[in-house]
């Protein structure tokens, strides 16, 4: 099943542009922890996660009807992107990846090989596996093959508006191959559109970085990078509309657009003072939180103890009360010879 969202980062901003009935997102401004990104994907999906996440934007929705596809595009180098939906603004936005909800996804559907599909163009780096393999076999992935894409008949720059944009600029065609991928996933996609109809729920995460090279080229203030930015916005529209399509609507596309992301420096180390530091990190003394499969093993080892407990108990009244005459065999041997002598 896809479940398709579109996230926006306003310093982040995470944007929801497409979603199903299934899966009820809230209009309001209630900020998203940055880290917690990849458990509404996996929460929407209908996968558990190890930490409860109170978060107000995210509703229960139909238990029993999950998304068939999650598509999630991350958009560098710009704080908000005006694209339609429900926008939420992002806490700490740090670098985060959905590869606890890959490995949840092959851990339940192992045998019907889903598609998962993690792409970054401007990096080079792809990962696909399961079905995705065939699907997107003559997907371009190095910029190389990307940018002899570019100038076949059949690319976007045919049908784009490119302005102020320049197909002899290198910067200019690493943001349009870009642009090029999300057509050519969901072209491929509409050639396997049995593939969005099976019972395995697929994976869709792009990383776009073209938007933020236009920035440093040519600054955010100019008309290259408004002309992009506007690109962008109607391709990433496009996008959406076309895979919710191919998933027959039960699909949840997300857009995540961060200016940049915001690394951690700090090391965690011991110190002397570290006993002084927990007691103002914790004033009120409160207990750590538990695993999240406590109360599954605490239950399994409770029921099994007391069901030891009473078949112990009922095995050693039946022995104590047991009449040797009506026992066994040895008994009643034992009682015939004691006869016969």
């Amino acid at each position: 099943q896809l479940f398709m969202s579109f996230l926006g980062v306003c310093g982040g901003e995470f944007s929801v542009l497409r979603s199903p009935q299934s899966v009820a997102f809230r209009d309001g401004s209630w900020p998203i922890p940055g880290e917690r990104i990849p458990d509404v994907a996996a929460l929407t999906m209908g996968f558990s996660v190890e930490e409860d996440l109170p978060w107000p934007g995210l509703a229960v929705g139909d238990l029993f009807h999950r998304p068939q596809a999650t598509v999630l595009v991350t958009v560098k180098g710009v704080d908000k992107l005006p694209v339609k939906g429900f926008s939420y603004p992002i806490e700490n936005a740090v670098p985060f990846s959905l590869d606890s909800v890959a490995n949840a996804i092959h851990t339940v559907f192992s045998e019907e090989m889903p598609v998962v599909l993690q792409l970054a163009p401007s990096e080079e780096r792809v990962y696909m596996v399961g079905k995705a393999n065939t699907v997107f076999e003559d997907l371009s992935v190095t910029l190389r093959q990307l940018r002899s894409r570019l100038f076949q008949d059949s690319s976007i720059l045919s049908s784009l508006p490119l302005n102020s944009l320049s197909r002899n600029n290198e910067v200019d065609l690493l943001f349009l191959s870009e642009l090029q991928v999300l057509h050519d996933i969901a072209s491929l996609l509409s050639r396997h559109k049995h593939l969005a109809k099976d019972h395995s729920p697929d994976l869709y995460s792009l990383e776009l970085s073209g938007l933020e090279e236009v920035g440093k080229r040519y600054g955010e203030d100019s008309q290259q990078f408004k002309d992009a930015s506007q690109i962008l916005v109607d391709s990433l529209q496009k996008f959406a509309d076309e895979m919710f399509n191919l998933y027959g609507g039960n699909a949840v596309v997300e857009v995540v657009a961060v200016k940049e992301f915001n690394s951690p420096l700090s090391r965690k180390t011991r110190s002397i003072l570290q006993t002084s530091q927990t007691q103002k990190e914790n004033p009120y003394n409160l207990a750590y939180p538990y695993d999240y499969n406590y109360s599954v093993i605490f239950n399994i080892v409770l029921w099994m103890m007391i069901g030891l407990t009473l078949a112990v108990i009922v095995i050693s009244y039946n022995l104590w009360n047991m009449d040797p005459g009506y026992d066994s065999i040895i008994y009643r041997m034992t009682n015939q010879k004691i006869r016969m002598d």
